[in-house]
């Protein structure tokens, strides 16, 4: 099931006796929870409400057959119990019997359940195994993916018309550049900037770049523009704000071969007429960022990026043997390029 039909389902009342919640966008799938949890009603934790973890998966089963005494019905939440995971190779056994422990119990029991249970299964991923089958063939599985942009201006002009607030198509676009596409991040920004704003006004690319907060991979691209425009003074001083606000600097570094990797490798597509989006395997929600490194990519020479490249593996390794101080590396590497 989709995130907008599970959010439909739940706003017309709608409540199934097992779900399965997995993916990457937390803040939609802890207020699909927090829906379910509203519908439920009166909550008793203990009697009515039970919490699963990894610790103590094993009384799953006797949870759901003890009664909820004086309720309807029990709410079981079973979040990051590793039930639906891949395990090491250690653990497997004994984490497959449980699960088909559990995949068996539910299966046979399903009719049971849904008359005095609601399951929840919360995982950060899920694989393919014989208790998340049931759980597909006698409930709703939802992947919580990061949005794709498109669904994540929707959602934020929303927010903007409950507040009669205006903001433009190119203005959200610059909002997502700037801040990410984590929609918890997003929403406080919104939020921001709708209080700056005011009823009736409109949210503008001034007010954006004064109040938004960047996230990590923005700065990334801020400094390489910088570089790319030779602008080494604006470089170094977003380098120097990254290490004062207490980025690790081997992320950092990281971060930035990772990013002139990706440039180098749209340098070469553009040189062979490749698809850019397809060679860096971008998810859905990042394809905006393919005009972003094409802009970039033209900066420099494709010599020049293996050159950065080398030099930012050279960095790693002196780093690592102690023969060189990471600061002073990345600040001379930048400054090459005076």
């Amino acid at each position: 099931m989709t995130v907008d039909n599970l959010e439909k389902d739940l706003k017309q009342g709608k409540l199934n006796s097992i779900y399965l919640f997995y993916g990457e966008e937390l803040y939609l799938l802890e207020n699909a929870v927090k829906k379910i949890k509203k519908l439920f009603g009166e909550l008793v934790l203990g009697i009515n409400y039970i919490q699963i973890n990894e610790s103590n998966t094993n009384s799953l089963i006797s949870d759901i057959e003890t009664p909820a005494f004086g309720f309807e019905k029990k709410l079981i939440v079973i979040k990051n119990a590793g039930l639906l995971k891949k395990e090491r190779k250690a653990n497997s056994k004994g984490n497959s019997e449980l699960q088909k422990k559990i995949a068996e119990y539910i299966k046979e029991n399903i009719n049971m359940i849904s008359e005095t249970t609601i399951l929840v299964f919360i995982e950060e991923d899920v694989s393919k195994c014989e208790l998340s089958k049931v759980i597909e063939e006698n409930g709703v599985v939802c992947n919580f993916e990061r949005l794709k942009p498109i669904d994540i201006k929707r959602r934020l002009k929303v927010i903007c018309n409950a507040y009669e607030v205006s903001i433009s198509e190119q203005n959200l676009d610059l909002l997502i550049e700037t801040s990410g596409t984590n929609m918890l991040d997003l929403i406080n920004e919104i939020r921001k900037l709708i209080e700056y704003t005011g009823k009736g006004g409109t949210i503008t690319k001034d007010s954006i770049e004064k109040l938004a907060t960047k996230e990590f991979e923005a700065r990334i691209f801020d400094l390489t523009d910088n570089l790319g425009k030779k602008d080494i003074e604006k470089a170094m001083e977003i380098l120097k704000e990254l290490i004062y606000n207490k980025e690790p600097v081997q992320k950092i570094l990281i971060t930035l071969y990772n990013h002139f990797k990706k440039i180098y490798l749209t340098k070469l597509c553009m040189e062979r007429n490749r698809d850019v989006l397809s060679v860096l395997k971008l998810k859905p929600n990042q394809t905006f960022l393919v005009s972003k490194y094409k802009r970039q990519a033209g900066y420099f020479k494709t010599n020049e990026l293996r050159s950065i490249l080398g030099e930012l593996i050279k960095l790693d390794k002196s780093y690592k043997s102690g023969l060189l101080d990471i600061n002073i590396g990345l600040e001379a590497i930048l400054c090459t390029y005076i």
